[in-house]
């Protein structure tokens, strides 16, 4: 991993698909991917992003603009933007089990702000952007 980055993020309006309430959230996460991934004709130049709320996990795509949610049966939502302390995880598919203790440890900083969630920027298959906000 990488040095942390301090970086202000703009809101995004994303498309996604919850993952089921009561799991682990390392559970939620993948099927909650699949599903996403299985809505939208094309992968290619899409912009993924993992986001926590509470107990839930939601798998997200940025919204462009030939994009219809309804039509794909997709809720919309706005990861909110703001400032966010940021850490890089390279060849992040070889290192999942880092995650999780990487949220925790950006969770007790000084100035996490529990208000907003924390967000996975899935930058690229081999780079992977841990956010969690700050104020």
């Amino acid at each position: 991993m990488t040095d942390d980055t301090i970086v202000t993020a703009i809101d995004i309006d994303v498309m996604y698909v919850a993952g089921a309430a009561g799991r682990p959230i390392a559970e939620q996460a993948p099927e909650a991917f699949r599903q996403l991934e299985a809505k939208l004709t094309s992968l290619q130049g899409r912009r993924f992003y993992g986001v926590v709320i509470g107990n839930e996990y939601r798998a997200c795509v940025a919204i462009r603009p030939d994009d219809d949610a309804g039509a794909l049966s997709l809720a919309r939502w706005t990861i909110p933007g703001g400032r966010y302390i940021r850490r890089k995880i390279p060849n992040w598919e070889a290192n999942l089990p880092l995650i999780g203790p990487t949220f925790e440890s950006l969770r007790r900083r000084d100035d996490f702000d529990a208000s907003r969630p924390c967000v996975e920027f899935y930058r690229s298959r081999q780079e992977l952007l841990l956010m969690a906000p700050v104020r």
